[in-house]
């Protein structure tokens, strides 16, 4: 079963201004091309070729940058890839601004074909456009995992880079995603915490009662983040996680994004 997938491009980027003052984050160009177009290139190669994108900021440019690439069939080609179906979600036309995750990805539901109320089978791909990890695989074993299983979702973490030290969330010995507390709060937690990758399996489920109070396509343009559904279904054991242990980084500042592309 092939799922399809959302890639969040919706964000400001505050932090990466003055470049994002004109143009979307997703569209700064990491080792000459776009860093959104390195999560579609992989999805595509792996077959993964039906793509939801969520925009608010400048927004029309991320769409437009598929236009010019379009195929007589209305399908949408990149460099390296295979044809691909794009469709978008523009928080701005539609709302103003971005949603944050929870409230992007539940506008996006129908999109990506979740039905009404979820079935099982209603699962995608997630992963943020503004993180660079070249040798992630998107593969349909990781898929038929998770369908497997009862998880609402599965989550890749990494190393906590610098300027994460504290972490996200942890992984038990079976492979389940915990809720952790910090060591502020707890001091004798034996396990540690890693980062959130930005990279998941998720099913449409997790995006309705009784993780989530959004109606079905947030027809209200509710603003919600992702991390509070996470951690109710990691209480009650539905989220498994694994470690990534390749490249990655989050392109959160000039000063990244200059280091990715230094010879």
């Amino acid at each position: 079963m092939s799922l399809p997938a959302i890639v969040l491009a919706a964000g400001r980027g505050e932090r990466m201004r003055p470049l994002t003052d004109t143009c979307p984050k997703p569209l700064l160009a990491v080792q000459g091309q776009p860093l959104l177009a390195w999560h579609v290139q992989a999805l595509v190669r792996a077959g993964f070729d039906r793509l939801v994108i969520n925009t608010a900021w400048l927004g029309h440019e991320i769409t437009s940058f598929f236009d010019t690439k379009r195929l007589p069939d209305k399908r949408c080609q990149l460099s390296n890839t295979n044809p691909f179906d794009a469709s978008f979600s523009d928080e701005q036309t539609d709302f103003g601004g971005a949603l944050e995750t929870a409230g992007g990805i539940a506008r996006a539901l129908p999109l990506l074909g979740a039905h009404h109320p979820p079935q099982p089978s209603d699962a995608f791909w997630v992963v943020a456009a503004d993180v660079f990890v070249p040798g992630f695989a998107f593969t349909q074993a990781s898929v038929d995992r998770f369908l497997a299983s009862d998880a609402l979702a599965h989550l890749w973490l990494v190393p906590n880079p610098a300027h994460n030290p504290k972490g996200d969330f942890g992984i038990g010995p079976s492979g389940l995603a915990l809720n952790l507390p910090t060591p502020e709060i707890d001091t004798d937690t034996p396990l540690p915490r890693f980062t959130y990758s930005t990279i998941g399996l998720y099913r449409a489920a997790l995006f309705a009662e009784p993780w989530c109070d959004i109606p079905h396509g947030n027809p209200g343009g509710v603003k919600a983040p992702l991390a509070p559904l996470l951690r109710r279904a990691m209480d009650a054991g539905r989220v498994s996680a694994e470690l990534y242990h390749g490249t990655w980084t989050d392109v959160g500042t000039p000063e990244r994004l200059a280091q990715l592309n230094t010879p």
